[in-house]
């Protein structure tokens, strides 16, 4: 059954990186794979919470660097030395490798796990904007695999991680906001 599910998650590997590939994605998912192209935005973004946010905004921006923080330290330090998977790029042939590839574990998906954390995070917050942060979420998890860098499977077990790793993150503020009773859902 393993062996099976396998061959299913490096044929949709295959179908993803190469089939699907073209000049478009090409430059496109290497650009939104990549870390440092986002610190700007993330940077306005979490400023714009602090300032313009209110009580709402405040909160949301101390709970997503706790949310990155613990989602990332579950992803890279644990889960990823527990399962120790491979890379596509380092164990298939015929990878369409867009971005080097890395010399850490594949599983889960690091940017799948901290992108869907802080979805679910900020979605509590913003509901809002509950479809396009989920949307950048996705389609940056999406683009590890286009890039050549981690399988589907590293991708669905990420977004899965993430989901709840943010969802538990909400409970427990929700357990400590019962005994403060902050109205945080008004703007000042």
């Amino acid at each position: 059954m393993v062996d099976f599910l396998y061959h299913i998650d490096v044929q949709v590997f295959y179908f993803i990186n190469v089939i699907l590939a073209n000049p478009v994605t090409d430059k496109f998912m290497p650009f939104i794979t990549e870390r440092e192209n986002w610190y700007i935005f993330f940077a306005v973004m979490w400023l714009t919470m602090v300032i313009k946010g209110g009580r709402r905004g405040r909160i949301a921006a101390v709970m997503i660097i706790l949310c990155i923080i613990v989602s990332d330290q579950v992803s890279s330090t644990l889960i990823k030395h527990l399962v120790m998977r491979e890379r596509p790029c380092t164990v298939l042939q015929g990878v369409h490798l867009l971005v080097p590839c890395l010399n850490s574990f594949s599983f889960p998906s690091s940017h799948a796990v901290n992108h869907f954390a802080g979805a679910v995070v900020l979605s509590h917050f913003f509901p809002e904007y509950r479809v396009p942060i989920y949307g950048t979420s996705f389609i940056i998890a999406l683009s590890r695999v286009f890039v050549g860098v981690h399988y589907p499977s590293d991708m669905i077990g990420g977004i899965a991680i993430g989901i709840l790793i943010g969802m538990i993150l909400i409970y427990l503020w929700s357990l400590i906001n019962k005994g403060l009773k902050i109205d945080y859902k008004k703007k000042k």
